[in-house]
């Protein structure tokens, strides 16, 4: 039998009972390990930092540790709960997931067939959307990690594997990247990585109003992609390319605008204004249709997509100027 580890990063959220409680009901065979890396910046170390959390855990409480992860991102927290596993496989689980009835069986299925070059197996995420209604943005953002590829929402690595290509790279301090970075580099030292057979759900957990624009941060992770892995990036993970040129272009328009105005240019600066006029409405048009057009949702969508393409372009820019002399990792081959 495939001994393995779990490995939790997390950040004590309201998910992390439900996750837990998931993995105490599951049947199959029990992780040898269990590892919860608390990432809340200067969270002490102990068990009694997750409080309920751990007393759903039952007879998988004696299997788990909690470590301190001081607040890094989940790539420098899945790091740390690697260097405290011993087993030939780590599955990394986000805290707000939520494992199958099955899943330890099915999750040992997957690493038993694993042959010898498979670094990584991944599970199959189902997101559950709301029926008599279209999802709203939010929920349709979440709906696509079903189709995400390499997504340590339930991902399953040989621990030799990570180790050999140095883990995640911490630079990526969001849950953002870090995942396809991982995958690419696993890919290049010549392991493969393979879909599974076990199945997670991943609800849609509550979100503000405006977490669509938190959001573009990740923009600056692109950026950083792109540094590491080429301007064809986008190709080799197989990663939707976005509408950051669109969100360029709109920023640029209504930038042009505001100093074409205030310098007494006029028509031009009216020129620029319906350019960026047309595009924003063009973006909040596509995010409004496929929605279930409340009044709530719409006035949602319209005022972000006001603010989600300069926060998309800044945000692009700043990662490019932060990494344009990272150092690129030295490829490695097996």
């Amino acid at each position: 039998m495939t001994s393995y580890a779990v490995v939790i990063p997390t950040l004590v959220r309201d998910t992390l009972a439900d996750c837990l409680a998931a993995l105490a009901a599951a049947n199959g065979p029990r992780p040898d390990e269990m590892v919860l890396v608390d990432d809340r910046p200067g969270a002490a170390p102990a068990p009694e930092a997750l409080g309920h959390a751990l007393s759903v855990l039952g007879h998988l409480r004696e299997r788990a540790t909690v470590l301190a992860g001081g607040g890094h991102g989940p790539a420098a927290a899945r790091n740390t709960g690697l260097r405290a596993v011993t087993a030939p496989w780590v599955v990394f689980l986000d805290e707000d997931v939520q494992v199958g009835p099955h899943w330890y069986t099915q999750l040992v299925r997957d690493l038993t067939e694993a042959s010898p070059d498979t670094a990584g197996v991944q599970g199959v995420i189902t997101v559950p959307l709301p029926e008599g209604r279209r999802p709203t943005d939010w929920e349709r953002g979440t709906a696509r990690l079903a189709r995400a590829r390499w997504t340590t929402a339930d991902m399953a690595y040989r621990t030799e594997a990570l180790k050999q290509v140095g883990g995640f790279d911490e630079r990526f301090t969001r849950a953002f990247r870090e995942d396809a970075d991982l995958a690419l580099r696993l890919l290049g030292a010549g392991w493969r990585i393979r879909r599974g057979h076990r199945t997670t759900l991943h609800p849609v957990r509550p979100a503000s109003r405006w977490a669509s624009v938190g959001q573009q941060r990740g923009n600056a992770d692109d950026a950083l992609m792109r540094r590491l892995h080429g301007p064809d990036w986008w190709d080799k993970a197989v990663a939707p390319r976005g509408r950051i040129r669109r969100h360029a272009a709109i920023t640029a328009a209504g930038t042009a605008a505001c100093v074409l105005g205030a310098t007494g240019h006029r028509r031009a600066a009216a020129v620029c204004a319906l350019g960026w006029a047309a595009g924003t409405a063009e973006f909040a048009r596509a995010r409004i249709v496929a929605g279930p057009r409340t009044r709530d949702e719409v006035t949602t969508v319209l005022a972000t997509s006001v603010a989600i393409p300069p926060a998309a372009t800044w945000y692009r820019m700043a990662g490019a100027w932060r990494h344009r002399n990272a150092p690129v990792r030295r490829e490695v081959t097996r």
